[in-house]
Order: structure tokens, then sequence, then C-alpha cells
């Protein structure tokens, strides 16, 4: 077991989907596979993807380093979605158990707990050791939407409208780091994402709207560093916004992340929903580390 592989892509793997396409087509790309899954978060089948598989905790960044240098890997990719907000409840020491190294970064390295600086602090931390944190979507390009319509249902002028007022404040929120999601409908905010993320917010706007007809606009951040936090909708994003009154889903072509699309669409349309991958604005390829 520390026999070290040949050019091994490390993938620190959280919720979701995204881990399982960056691995297959890693491994459709001829590169060996370690993975290091977050405890509670990461699907357990990602071992069948696997060269070398590790559990770890969320905030366990010295052992990430670890076993990723044990194994030989030089270059690493996040994926799989976090929900910041449980790291903020009660006993959250006794769950979140972080080792030293994450305790100097979150206390003596960062200026503040917003996503992108504790992601870029990360970034810069495993970098000093040797592993290189790099474009998350370079293995699965093929799930990111062109613009255009994607549903057999089309934008209804209301829906234009809609798009057109809250697709600047949805990037203004980006670029400040707040949330990458808005609910609108006729011309109003009716809920913006925050630390609980899309879907909990998805929850809250059909509270406020209990009519329906409402429209999520998902956009990435201006800038949007691709190494991580990439925007990402699927099958569970229709079901969620159907089942709180949603009637369409704006996202940002090219950059957002569309997890099992087919059947995405299909669900889209059984429900009479509208889904728009909407022409791209403000974003660029990821830097390169420091």
């Amino acid at each position: 077991m520390n026999e070290r592989l040949d050019n091994p892509l490390g993938i620190i793997a959280g919720a979701g989907r995204f881990p399982f396409l960056v691995a297959d087509g890693a491994r459709r790309a001829g590169r060996p596979v370690v993975i290091v899954a977050l405890r509670g978060l990461a699907n357990p089948e990602l071992r069948t993807l696997a060269d070398r598989f590790y559990w770890s905790g969320i905030v366990r960044l010295g052992r990430w380093i670890r076993l990723f240098r044990k194994s030989g890997v030089h270059e690493a990719i996040m994926a799989g979605s976090v929900i910041k907000s449980e790291m903020y409840g009660r006993f959250r020491i006794l769950r979140y158990v972080p080792d030293w190294t994450s305790i100097r970064l979150w206390f003596f390295e960062v200026a503040d707990r917003r996503n992108d600086t504790i992601l870029r602090a990360t970034a810069d931390h495993m970098q000093r050791e040797g592993i290189t944190l790099t474009d998350s979507v370079q293995y699965c390009r093929e799930h990111l939407p062109v613009p255009g319509v994607l549903t057999k249902n089309q934008p209804s002028k209301a829906l234009q409208k809609d798009i057109e007022f809250g697709w600047h404040i949805a990037k203004e929120m980006g670029r400040l780091d707040i949330g990458q999601a808005i609910a609108v409908k006729e011309r109003e905010v009716i809920a913006v994402e925050a630390i609980e993320g899309t879907d909990r917010m998805i929850e809250r706007a059909g509270q406020l709207c209990r009519h329906g007809g409402w429209t999520l606009i998902k956009v990435a951040k201006p800038n949007q560093d691709l190494r991580f936090d990439v925007p990402t909708v699927g099958p569970e994003t229709i079901e969620n916004l159907h089942r709180h009154g949603a009637t369409a889903l704006v996202f940002e072509a090219g950059i957002t992340l569309a997890i099992d699309v087919e059947q995405m669409v299909a669900r889209a349309d059984r429900y009479g929903m509208v889904v728009l991958a909407h022409e791209p604005g403000n974003a660029t390829h990821a830097r390169e580390p420091s």
C-alpha cells in the first residue's frame, strides 16, 4: 500500500454525483485515482472508482495531505457539495474535530470565513505541501451545457423580464461571495442563497411564495475559480424546485455543471417547467495557482 502510483489524480470528495463524474473522467483519461472521501458526505460507492480510497473528516486538512503524499499525488480536485451551515451548529467541535493544520488555517491564515477565502487558503497551503488543486471540471466538460432552452416549454415574456431583472443581482451576490442563486417572481427578489446552500434556499422561497410560479437563477461568480464551488444543477434540483412551486430554472451556460442532464430535462418537461442555459456573463477560466 505504500507503493506510489504513476501520475495519480487525488479527489477530495463531498456529497453528490460530481465526484463520480470526475473519477470516471480521470480513469477514462488513463489516470489512477486516489479518493479522500469526506465522512458523512461522500457516497461509499465511490470506492469502486478508486485505486486508493480513504475516509477523512471534513476539517482534517493535514490528513488529506498525508494520504495524498503517501500515494504520490501531486494534483488534486475538490468535487462534491458541503453544507457549510452545519459547521455552525451546536457541538460542532465534537462533530467536526479539526486537526492542527485545519486549526492553524481557520484561526491564523484566513482574513474572513467566506467560501472563497477559506478555499483559496486551503489551495495555497496544499500548494506549499506539493499538491496543486486544479480545475475541477477538466475531466467532465461534456456536462457543461451550451446556451439555449433545454426543455419543450419556452420562456414567456414575463420570465424573460425576470431573468433580465435577476441576473445582474445574482452576479453581484457572487462577486461579494454571498451565494450563487436567487429566487425571483414578477421582478421581485423572493430569496437569496447564503450559507445554507441552494436546496434550503429553494425550500425557503417556496414557503415565502406559496402560490408558486417563481424562478431560480443560478450563476457562476464573476471570475469564477474553477478549482472549487462550481455551480451545479441536476434532477434533484428539478424535484426540489417542483416541490416548492418554482416553474423555471435558469443557470449560466458553459460553467454550470449539469448532472444527468437528460434525466433533469425529462423531469422538467414532465412538470411543465422551463430550463434555460443562459449566455455566460463575466466568467473566466480558473486562475493559475500562485
